[in-house]
């Protein structure tokens, strides 16, 4: 018995001592990180103003960008932002499914173009963030994708806002031009935003800047100007719980734009902010609180305005809406790719002056 005792006790101290060297062995196994650099050591078009460390070398292997996922640099947070968005909004969706019917309910679709949009603008966003650092070729090709994802979102949007929130004496009014209108703004939002972002090193910060914010602002007040109406009218009568979700969309929207227009808190300290706490950081966790205060709002009115909604809107009509979702993604993917075109001639131009 003693000799059976200590032969397991002696296996158990191997054990033990085997375990002791997995860190090492996991170190040894797993190919080493580079580390960040300075914006004095990366080109110019990957600098963000006021931050100065972080940034990750050019030109590794796409592994080593997968694997940064999980390592301390400045496009960290933004990439997370992102990707826990995308699983809330996937949770929500499911959620959803659970009491609405988006297979045979057509009204229901407006709500699932909505979900599936919020969806595609947080996994554009987050793979631009994760992968746009390898080249300057990547770098316009992901972010230009990202734009793709914002373009297609702010159809969904509209989709929501003109099939649930819709007054009936504004839609006496736009219900022929609302939904084409939304479409032509999004393609614009897109080509806006490549554009600035084409000519982000050719122009000055505010020229880009007005590009951008400019087509996607007009963008917001199309989209949600059934939103205002309902705010500007709120009355006894209506789903006080759904303008107040409204209410927040609209809240959290304009402060995400506040963010995203000034770099703010990393102008007052420069440098600081270069890993947590940049107002990029800050705008994408406003734009997820937007769209859950969105998703929510329409939900309530999915419920609650259904014999408004069902008079209004005519036989197949959810099913056009849906097929200018297509058409609209299409179009955005069209615009750049054309932009990728004229990066890649500008790139190769620069390789035949340097030979």
């Amino acid at each position: 018995m003693a000799t059976i005792a200590m032969d397991r006790i002696g296996r158990l101290f191997i054990n033990l001592q085997q375990l002791r060297q997995m860190p090492l062995l996991l170190t040894q196994a797993a190919p080493s990180m580079p580390a960040n650099l300075r914006d004095t050591e990366v080109p110019r078009y990957f600098r963000e103003a006021h931050v100065h460390s972080g940034y990750r070398p050019l030109g590794q292997s796409w592994s080593y960008y997968l694997r940064s996922l999980f390592q301390r640099h400045n496009e960290t947070v933004n990439t997370w932002t992102h990707l826990l968005g995308f699983l809330v909004f996937l949770l929500t969706l499911c959620r959803l499914a659970e009491t609405v019917d988006f297979v045979g309910d057509p009204h229901a679709w407006p709500l699932l173009v909505l979900a599936v949009s919020a969806m595609g603008y947080n996994g554009c966003s987050a793979a631009a963030h994760l992968l746009g650092g390898k080249s300057e070729l990547c770098h316009y090709l992901f972010f230009f994708m990202d734009y793709i994802g914002v373009a297609q979102y702010q159809y969904g949007s509209a989709t929501v806002h003109f099939y649930y929130a819709l007054e009936e004496s504004w839609h006496a009014r736009v219900a022929g031009v609302f939904m084409p209108a939304a479409v032509v703004l999004s393609c614009l939002s897109c080509l806006g935003c490549c554009y600035g972002k084409f000519c982000s090193h050719s122009l000055p910060t505010w020229v880009r800047r007005v590009g951008q914010v400019t087509p996607s602002a007009l963008a917001y007040a199309w989209d949600t100007s059934p939103v205002f109406q309902r705010l500007l009218r709120w009355s006894a009568d209506d789903d006080e719980a759904a303008l107040c979700f409204h209410l927040g969309q609209v809240v959290f929207f304009l402060s995400s734009a506040f963010f995203f227009t000034y770099p703010l808190p990393q102008r007052w300290f420069p440098g600081r902010c270069d890993i947590v706490g940049q107002s990029h950081q800050i705008f994408h966790v406003l734009l997820n609180l937007c769209t859950l205060s969105q998703i929510r709002a329409s939900h309530l009115d999915y419920l609650g305005r259904r014999r408004l909604y069902s008079r209004l809107h005519g036989e197949g009509e959810a099913g056009l809406v849906v097929g200018l979702y297509v058409v609209t993604v299409a179009a955005c993917v069209l615009i750049a790719a054309g932009m990728v075109v004229k990066v890649k001639r500008v790139l190769d131009g620069k390789v035949q002056k340097c030979k």
